[in-house]
């Protein structure tokens, strides 16, 4: 709670709150608040510019922008949110059960995360789409799997430093078990540091999907995405240069709202750290410094010397 606190305290933090809360509202009611059926055509209207009935204008085949964008921003958004959900579960246990399942468990979870750290994003989440259909979801578990390791790394080291902490030794000693351990003195300090790897997952989630969205892979057309939206729109820049920019800007928007969150996050957890604090960067939590010892008077200079 504290971190959280500081963190709403930073501008940043703020400013990147906002955005993703429209983002998330538009991911929620996206389809709901269109002003036009984002599958509707109109072959009279095809790539004309904005106006009165179609705020952003229409692309070729006379669909409405506005709408085509409102109602894509949801599965953008999910897809994302569905890999980052799959990578938690499949990196975070594992990463924690390892430092106290056993040095068999241990050797095993870390090299099956070397190999999955070799595998590339896009061609994983290809490979799966062919394999098991070519649907969203089949694409997201893939790249959830991919980014299993970066949690499981993240969590592991974090937990690492805390279980050799005296007072997690003092607690396994007075008889508490793992479990207990793991969620009263592990979790909790955990947290900040699987948020901003969170934050940072998403961002490259959405990149992910967006460019597997352009590829036309895991949807299938006509169903709108940012993606999709963007692929559409480079075939006819000479009529509509102006009309890339648009989902252009919602996907740097979101990624740099994602990544400036993380930013804050690690800046506040940071000040939580001990050697700030004991520095006096901790607010209101800093400890005051002991005084010092007062010096022993000097000798004057004009005083005889006693033996």
């Amino acid at each position: 709670m504290r971190t959280l606190r500081r963190t709403l305290r930073l501008p940043a933090a703020r400013v990147s709150l906002a955005v993703l809360l429209v983002v998330a509202v538009l991911a929620v009611f996206g389809g709901l608040i269109a002003p036009q059926d984002p599958l509707a055509q109109d072959t009279t209207r095809m790539l004309q510019g904005p106006s009165g009935a179609h705020l952003l204008g229409t692309d070729y085949l006379g669909r409405d922008v506005l709408s085509r964008l409102l109602a894509g921003t949801g599965r953008s958004v999910f897809g994302a949110v569905e890999s980052v959900g799959a990578a938690m579960l499949l990196g975070i246990i594992p990463g924690l059960a390892s430092l106290w399942l056993g040095r068999a468990f241990e050797w095993t979870a870390l090299r099956v995360v070397d190999a999955l750290m070799t595998l590339p994003f896009t061609l994983f989440a290809i490979a799966a789409v062919g394999v098991f259909g070519n649907g969203l979801s089949q694409a997201m578990l893939a790249l959830g799997v991919l980014l299993a390791p970066l949690f499981f790394r993240v969590s592991r080291a974090a937990a690492l430093g805390l279980k050799q902490a005296q007072y997690v030794e003092a607690a396994e000693l007075m008889g508490a078990s793992r479990g207990r351990v793991l969620r009263t003195h592990i979790v909790a300090k955990v947290l900040p540091t699987v948020a901003v790897t969170t934050a940072h997952a998403l961002a490259t989630a959405l990149l992910t999907v967006t460019s597997l969205t352009f590829l036309g892979v895991g949807v299938q057309p006509p169903a709108p995405t940012w993606g999709g939206v963007l692929a559409s729109d480079l075939g006819y820049l000479a009529q509509q240069p102006w009309a890339p920019a648009l989902p252009g800007i919602l996907i740097m928007a979101t990624v740099g709202a994602l990544n400036l969150l993380a930013d804050a996050v690690r800046d506040s957890g940071a000040a939580d750290s001990p050697a700030d604090r004991d520095t006096g960067a901790g607010g209101p939590d800093r400890k005051r410094r002991r005084a010092a010892p007062p010096e022993p008077p000097k000798r004057r200079t004009d005083e005889p010397l006693t033996v």
